[in-house]
């Protein structure tokens, strides 16, 4: 089956990007949230992002213009049952959603791909709770959706070779590009990046510099564009907190043991940008 509609569960930050790049690309996409509050602050996201890329050329007027046509909006995930592939991007909870894949499992279409943005998260795990497992896959688009280039694609134990094809047509037609990984805790960016994030939350507890110094010896030292603290604020602490505990718990191995730093600032509520405040204000 080829993909023509693209459902996205989740107008959040990274829903609202994987909604806004499949629609750039001609697909029919329906992004669905839970109130009317979230899939308006989504589309808001959307229309913000298109202004910028079409004030600095990267896209025509008219290409934002047919991309904020082919989106519509809902409350209600029933009507991502007609949709050829479905992207679910709520919050890296487990059970949340696990939750949300036995309720696309029951709407959707037989034929429906289900994929999950998890950054973390078993892809298995997630599969397990449909009755289609052969058509589960996950789907890791980096933050910012519609600059990053890469998708990170993560094969489960069942998921079926077409399916993994038909992924990857769709990956190519964003302008993206994919690359494989088997199922295992982190995958391969989160398993690699979280701890290094990990480590500089460490060092910063243990007083060895200071956020900008730590930040501008990764950047201006490493070539990294941008530094592991500032890059855990746009990440979300509660985001890198919840993969460094999958990771902890998945491959039981005391170095992924998340910063008693960031556990304490989680639950202060200092999460980075989307609360103004992390390792920087904002």
């Amino acid at each position: 089956m080829e993909v023509e509609s693209i459902g996205v569960v989740g107008a959040g930050q990274m829903g609202a990007g994987i909604a806004q790049v499949a629609a750039c690309s001609g697909y029919q996409v329906t992004m669905a949230d839970i109130n009317e509050e979230a899939v308006s602050r989504g589309m808001d996201t959307i229309r913000s992002s298109l202004q910028k890329l079409t004030s600095r050329g990267k896209i025509s007027q008219q290409t934002a213009a047919s991309a904020l046509g082919c989106i519509s909006t809902t409350v209600s995930i029933q009507e991502l049952g007609g949709s050829d592939l479905v992207v679910e991007a709520v919050p890296e909870i487990k059970e949340l959603k696990t939750r949300t894949f036995e309720q696309l499992d029951e709407l959707c279409k037989d034929e429906a791909i289900l994929a999950t943005n998890t950054s973390s998260i078993s892809i298995d795990s997630i599969a397990s709770s449909t009755n289609r497992p052969g058509r589960v896959i996950g789907m890791h688009f980096m933050n910012p959706v519609p600059v990053m280039k890469l998708v990170e694609v993560i094969k489960g134990t069942h998921t079926e070779p077409e399916v993994t094809a038909e992924v990857t047509r769709v990956i190519e037609s964003l302008g993206k590009t994919p690359l494989e990984c088997n199922d295992s805790p982190g995958f391969v960016s989160n398993r690699i990046l979280c701890p290094m994030i990990n480590e500089a939350i460490i060092t910063l507890d243990e007083g060895v510099a200071d956020p900008e110094a730590i930040d501008g010896i990764m950047k201006l030292g490493m070539n990294h564009p941008i530094g592991p603290l500032a890059l855990a604020d746009l990440i979300g602490l509660d985001t890198v907190l919840n993969i460094m505990r999958v990771l902890h718990e998945g491959l039981a191995d005391d170095k992924y043991k998340p910063a008693p730093l960031l556990v304490s600032m989680v639950e202060e509520g200092k999460l980075g940008r989307k609360t103004k405040k992390g390792f920087y204000e904002y």
